[in-house]
């Protein structure tokens, strides 16, 4: 895993230059879309099992029990580890402005604006072309925070 304190090249925010480190950046776009699918695979998988657990009761509440999972799913795993499963498949770390990784309350308030902007669909696709047109390739949520998805194998 690439250390990011080791580059002098930062800008004053911390994260990686994204014009002389774009290697941070590359990709990235692209890389969230299939992450996104992982984790969406990976919940369902996990909603279905708390289906079956239940004895078939959770169908009754099924939006709120995959809702739940979801946010519990993206809030521990960006916790503990900076990116959710499909995100460290794709070779993919969220970053806070300062360049260290996700604490608990950064990664709370990046799954709450990710819920927030699928509810809101028009704010969904501000983020998408925000990610698409942003030099940091940074959500809305990223933009909000200060935050920013980075390749992890970069240099």
């Amino acid at each position: 895993m690439t250390d990011m304190t080791q580059y002098q090249t930062f800008d004053a925010g911390g994260l990686p230059d994204p014009v002389t480190e774009a290697e941070f950046y590359a990709d990235v776009p692209t890389k969230r879309l299939i992450a996104w699918f992982v984790d969406i695979v990976l919940i369902s998988l996990l909603t279905a099992l708390v289906t079956i657990l239940s004895l078939f009761t959770a169908l009754f509440i099924l939006p709120v029990v995959y809702g739940v999972i979801s946010f519990v799913y993206r809030w521990v795993s960006l916790t503990r580890r900076s990116a959710t499963p499909g995100m460290r498949l794709v070779a993919l770390e969220m970053r806070r402005a300062d360049g260290d990784r996700f604490d608990g309350p950064t990664a709370l308030m990046h799954t709450a604006g990710y819920f927030v902007s699928v509810a809101v669909f028009p704010l969904q696709l501000i983020s998408i072309v925000l990610m698409l047109m942003s030099e940091r390739r940074q959500g809305l949520t990223d933009m909000v925070l200060g935050t920013a998805a980075l390749n992890r194998e970069a240099r």
